[in-house]
């Protein structure tokens, strides 16, 4: 029920920022916008699953491609009385994975190659938990509907920037002010961080003991997490930046941002490590 309140305000949100852009542009501007806050809200709930995995050029597999993949996550799904999902593979090579969809019968898990080429089985396990934690508590539809107001306001941002808007230098019934449009093209994204941040955070210390719990042990994703971070600061990723806070780990660790910390879709890895090793997930046993 929180999740969905989230998804509620968050789907709000997003229409009234695309309203909000539209009016810096008149009448004409807002009823346009007012047609495409419709469009994403819809394609938010319904195709954000489909976003994620495209984004990571992700492929379907069969189990007769990656047997232990399935049979793993078929026994995870069975002790934690959850419908299969589907499986993916991204031809990523940073070792990363995460999880997709807008509720249990629509979920999808993706590992990248170079998870699976880093991990043990037994660490690959630890993950694939955490990933189907994600899907159990359903948080998934939360965060990719956050991914998609952040692509859309990303969108907005550009498209003021471009609009020629900003160079016509008077205010009219059709032309927006231009110290509006440019404020609205620089703290459209600020907010769209935020939003993202807000709500990934504290969803990671969930699903990690959420996994640990169902697996009975905290040790394997704690190794994981030590792996794939060590491996997220080592290697370069191409993952859109929206589209980060679906991965267990950053992605984009290794780029060197300002305020980093502040708009982290991720807590610390190093304090998830240490809650995973100090049994705080027994808690809820």
């Amino acid at each position: 029920m929180t999740n969905g309140l989230k998804t509620a305000v968050l789907l709000a949100l997003m229409a009234g920022l695309v309203m909000a852009a539209g009016s810096l542009f008149g009448r004409g501007g807002l009823t346009i916008a007012f047609v495409i806050a419709l469009v994403m809200v819809g394609g938010s709930y319904f195709f954000s699953d489909k976003l994620a995995i495209r984004s990571a050029r992700a492929v379907e597999v069969v189990e007769a491609q990656l047997p232990q993949y399935y049979s793993t996550v078929r026994e995870l799904t069975q002790l934690a009385d959850m419908p299969m999902p589907k499986l993916y593979v991204s031809p990523e090579q940073q070792p990363n994975a995460f999880a997709t969809g807008r509720n249990p019968k629509n979920a999808a898990i993706c590992l990248t190659e170079g998870i699976l080429r880093t991990l043990s089985w037994d660490e690959i396990r630890g993950v694939l938990a955490h990933e189907l934690a994600h899907v159990k508590n359903r948080d998934i539809l939360t965060g990719s509907v956050a991914a998609a107001i952040a692509t859309a306001i990303s969108y907005a941002a550009n498209m003021a920037i471009w609009s020629g808007a900003l160079g016509r230098g008077r205010r009219d019934n059709n032309n927006g002010n231009p110290i509006i449009v440019l404020a609205f093209a620089m703290l459209a994204p600020l907010a769209a961080g935020l939003i993202q941040t807000a709500i990934s955070r504290s969803r990671e210390f969930q699903a990690d003991r959420t996994a640990a719990k169902l697996i009975s042990d905290g040790e394997p994703l704690a190794r994981a997490l030590e792996k794939l971070h060590g491996s997220s600061l080592q290697i370069v990723s191409d993952i859109p930046p929206p589209q980060a806070s679906h991965y267990i780990v950053n992605p984009l660790a290794n780029r060197r941002v300002t305020m980093s910390k502040l708009f982290s879709t991720h807590p610390p890895v190093e304090e998830r490590i240490s809650r995973l090793r100090a049994g705080e997930w027994r808690d809820l046993l």
